[in-house]
């Protein structure tokens, strides 16, 4: 076999996310042989760094002997099981690690498939809450939910409706539930001078007075803390996380945390939420839950919102929302061997450190020509293109700037994948110094490229 075989085999029966099929007339889809740590291999034998982690989900690398280990185990033991009057060890103990290492409060473990499910499922569940309280409390008028601009949630069709990125919810409006959309605490807009927690601060005023004026039809606020990634990752502070979470109290609304790309030491922590020490009413999490093995999500929640949905079947306040793949037992192994290297590698020591000289290694970007600016939180940096570097106009999005430099970069070896004009980092966590280096040059080499006329 050969990438030229599979890619002409691919092409006439396989239609692939995110994806404009015409572009691979000229540009072949790259099949991909096997993978081992940072590495991609393809069938013609050319090697490519993994340096967004296969969509943000790879946390310990392609070939992990840990969760291979367990997942090869976990194989002669249980795959599958009906999850509705069942149950299995990999699921409980899961959820056991979960409770243990989210923040406190969140007690309770409700399995999915994808993060676009966990999101579904959060927006379900405050949404039920709400309408099971109101026959003592008459709040079922809680039925709206409020999102900031730029946001990314998924794509199922709650998810999108919760979500403000034009590119995927545009075109899909009228299918869509109404939401409330604030001004978000995007800092790449903040004043010359002004820090990200003053911008944030003032940012979180928008959002405030939203919320004090619609709380009576308003189930919860969802967001994604610290960084909105599929909105080109953009990034805040945490200020603005600890003054919602006070807000949400004060107001009676859910708080949903969606730390699907964030969680999972992405920001430096384990959870991002930790770093303004808050716990949300909902924390949806998937992506590196199973180190980029298999498909599952998790929304952790409070024993009082779970106590809401407690009774006798006559009273139909039971929450019914299933997958069939709920609570997969290989997804919750895999979930679980993930777990057990972030306790004994001490993994978010290593990753401050990483964070350290991925920094290091884009020095040099800040003073591009057209690069607006250079921005990171933990384990994500993005590098951010302009036409004009004082004035921030962007490049016209018709330009593909960003597609320039992913097309250079794989003709080097190194897998980057812009959103838009911004080339970001997001390396599996056991990548070293050398290949952060190379990362980074490749990326230097293709924005030179890019901008070049």
């Amino acid at each position: 076999m050969t990438n030229h075989s599979l890619s002409n085999r691919d092409f006439s029966v396989l239609w692939h996310p995110c994806t404009q099929m015409k572009d691979h007339e000229t540009f072949p889809i790259i099949p991909i042989k096997k993978g081992q740590g940072v590495w991609l291999e393809d069938f013609d034998g050319n090697r490519y760094l993994d340096a967004i982690s296969s969509w943000w989900v790879n946390l310990f690398g392609h070939a992990n002997p840990t969760i291979n280990t367990a997942l090869k185990d976990q194989l002669d033991t249980l795959e599958h099981v009906i999850f509705a009057g069942f149950t299995h060890e990999p699921a409980i103990k899961l959820a056991e690690k979960l409770v243990e290492v989210t923040p406190e409060g969140l007690n309770r473990c409700f399995y999915a498939d994808n993060g676009s499910a966990a999101v579904e499922v959060a927006l379900k569940m405050s949404f039920h809450y709400w309408r099971n309280l109101g026959h003592t409390s008459g709040q079922t008028q809680k039925t709206k939910f409020i999102t900031l601009e730029n946001s990314y949630h998924g794509e199922t069709l709650g998810a999108l409706a919760v979500g403000n990125v034009p590119l995927y919810k545009e075109t899909y409006a009228p299918l869509l539930m109404d939401v409330i959309t604030v001004p978000g605490p995007d800092c790449y807009y903040r004043e010359p001078g002004e820090s990200w927690a003053e911008y944030s601060l003032r940012r979180f005023a928008l959002l405030e007075n939203t919320l004090r004026d619609n709380a009576e039809s308003v189930c919860a606020v969802i967001i994604e803390p610290l960084v909105q990634c599929a909105g080109n990752m953009r990034m805040y502070d945490p200020v603005y996380l600890k003054l919602l979470r006070e807000a949400c109290d004060k107001h009676r609304v859910h708080l949903i945390a969606d730390e699907i790309a964030v969680g999972f030491g992405r920001t430096g922590t384990l959870f991002a939420c930790e770093q303004a020490n808050i716990s949300p009413d909902f924390m949806c999490l998937s992506k590196g839950l199973t180190g980029g093995y298999l498909p599952l999500s998790a929304v952790l929640t409070t024993d009082e919102i779970y106590q809401a949905f407690y009774d006798d079947y006559q009273k139909q306040t039971a929450f019914l929302h299933s997958h069939s793949y709920t609570g997969n037992a290989l997804a919750c192994r895999a979930g679980l061997a993930t777990l057990e290297i972030f306790q004994q590698q001490n993994v978010i020591a290593k990753n401050q450190s990483l964070a350290k000289m991925m920094a290091t290694a884009a020095t040099r970007f800040h003073e591009h020509p057209h690069v607006a600016e250079v921005r990171q939180i933990g384990m994500i940096l993005a590098i951010e293109l302009a036409k004009n570097k004082h004035t921030r106009e962007p490049y016209p999005w018709q330009e593909r700037r960003g597609l320039r430099v992913y097309q250079y970069a794989l003709s080097k070896g190194v897998l980057l994948r812009p959103l838009g004009n911004v080339i970001y980092f997001m390396p599996p966590y056991i990548i070293n110094e050398d290949e952060l280096r190379l990362m980074a040059e490749i990326a230097w080499q293709g924005i030179q490229l890019a901008v070049k006329d």
